[in-house]
């Protein structure tokens, strides 16, 4: 298996990624995201990394820039959406994609990551309800359990209630 970021060329093979992996329920949903930030402009850059076995792209996942909602300072990153197709599944795929992601994201000198998403698959990687709980993401969740950040630096220095804005992609309330 092969990590690599994302060229202009594997647009299809990702949202294929997506309608494999996620249920007819939210398919469509997380296609789109999918699709709008592989188009996206950001600063800091959104990184995009694909899962490659065999030549064919078999995962993908997305890291976009959040920043402060007051000022628009970026203070790191939102990991979201990741994939993997089911029949790749189960083999480590998405804990490489994520595990790579991390790596390159601290380097880039982002001080927090987050993520919304399961507690049991993403607290592996570090991180915690608890350090969710002081961001404010954009949208009221649905899931408030799944809200979750990562320290990669600084963070927030333990203010509380930081307040987020993400890229226009994740401007849909339904995401939340």
């Amino acid at each position: 298996m092969k990590i690599r970021t994302i060229t202009q060329d594997d647009a299809d093979a990702v949202r294929k990624v997506y309608e494999l992996a996620f249920p007819e329920s939210e398919r469509d949903l997380v296609s789109r995201l999918a699709g709008e930030l592989l188009s996206a402009a950001a600063s800091p850059p959104i990184l995009s990394l694909v899962a490659e076995v065999d030549g064919h792209v078999v995962g993908h996942i997305a890291f976009s820039p959040v920043t402060l909602r007051d000022t628009r300072e970026p203070i790191g990153y939102l990991l979201a959406p990741l994939a993997v197709c089911p029949d790749h599944q189960r083999r480590g795929i998405g804990s490489r994609l994520v595990a790579e992601g991390v790596k390159q994201v601290a380097a880039m000198g982002a001080g927090v990551l987050l993520v919304y998403g399961d507690p049991r698959y993403y607290g592996r990687f570090g991180f915690t309800v608890d350090q969710g709980k002081c961001y404010t993401p954009p949208y009221p969740l649905q899931h408030a359990y799944g809200w979750q950040a990562m320290s990669l630096g600084e963070g927030n220095s333990g203010r509380p209630d930081v307040a987020i804005d993400c890229v226009a992609a994740f401007g849909h309330p339904e995401l939340w």
